[in-house]
């Protein structure tokens, strides 16, 4: 930062980032002579009445300030934009950043910002440093409203549930309140979320097993024990009365290849328990459906008839709270 300032407009550029509005900078001691001589040579103007005390490219830290000073004291980060500062679903901060400010104060866009208006103003503001946003709850609902496909707005709502960054029932709360805008994808995503399903290809696959004549219930992403009480890798879907395990095996849920091996390599601990593991891939769920759902009946119909268990203890997951203290084990 440049040590030039005068003392309180530099610690006021150092809490935003080297951003600060034409504003702060004249009332902070600059004369409107100093502040055009050094534009253009110094710093750079990046809004209308913002500028970056450089003359480098922003960085994503520095757009989400220039896009609140932009808007006003009054204004939080919202949508995708406070998703992506929440770190649900893997969103990046991308353009044009969502900002939102109450009414009556003008919904306008600029540059790479889009301010909106809203009466909804009962949300909790949350704060990152010097950056204002909407609660986990409200950006993500309103990331997945706003999301190209009914996938990614499925994907989105899933994985601020899945995470623990916001609660089923304040993702319901704010699906609700924003009435009719969205609500068709809003509330199938929420359903998917509900499921207790970790991805869309789980949840996709819970559908269509729950569609089987020769199934029993199956649970989603319990926890399970060995005998000895040593945790095993959670199933994306669990048949208790066999103790039949049904893994998902997808790169794209994944954050890396890495990552996805592991996940594989993993299913060994199960079958060490002597639990029977079936494998699937979201593609086969989506092209195969049919297969898949034989495939498992199968698996399960030939473990019963052998009648035996493995000896582990699975306890069924309550999406709204959490693993149930209820542990149930089949005899």
């Amino acid at each position: 930062m440049d040590p030039r300032l005068p003392a309180p407009l530099h610690e006021l550029a150092v809490h935003q980032f080297g951003v600060l509005t034409r504003r702060q900078l004249l009332e902070g001691g600059l004369t409107p002579a100093q502040l055009r001589t050094r534009l253009g040579r110094e710093w750079r103007l990046v809004l209308r009445g913002v500028v970056l005390l450089s003359n480098g490219v922003p960085s994503e830290q520095q757009r989400l300030m220039a896009a609140l000073v932009f808007a006003g004291p009054r204004s939080w980060l919202a949508g995708s934009s406070a998703a992506a500062v929440h770190g649900i679903a893997g969103l990046p901060v991308s353009s044009p950043i969502q900002v939102l400010v109450p009414a009556p104060l003008r919904s306008r866009a600029h540059g790479w910002v889009l301010v909106r208006n809203t009466t909804l103003l009962d949300e909790p503001i949350y704060r990152r440093g010097p950056l204002r946003l909407s609660c986990p709850a409200r950006a993500a609902v309103d990331a997945a409203a706003a999301a190209p496909s009914d996938e990614q707005a499925r994907a989105v709502l899933v994985a601020a549930a899945q995470s623990r960054k916001a609660r089923l029932s304040d993702l319901a709360h704010w699906t609700l309140v924003r009435g009719q805008a969205g609500s068709r994808r809003l509330h199938e995503g929420l359903a998917v979320a509900a499921s207790g399903a970790w991805s869309v290809p789980e949840a996709d696959l819970l559908r269509l097993l729950s569609s089987s004549t020769v199934l029993p219930a199956v649970w989603a992403n319990p926890e399970v024990r060995a005998s000895s009480g040593r945790r095993l890798t959670t199933p994306d879907v669990w048949i208790d009365d066999v103790a039949l395990a049904v893994m998902v095996h997808s790169r794209q849920w994944h954050a890396d290849g890495l990552a996805w091996e592991s996940t594989v390599e993993q299913d060994t601990d199960l079958q060490t328990a002597r639990v029977v593991v079936v494998g699937v891939t979201p593609h086969s769920i989506r092209s195969r459906p049919r297969w898949v759902r034989e495939r498992v009946e199968t698996a399960y119909l030939e473990a019963r008839a052998t009648g035996v268990r493995a000896d582990v203890v699975a306890t069924p997951r309550d999406p709204w709270l959490g693993v149930r203290p209820v542990t149930r084990r089949s005899s």
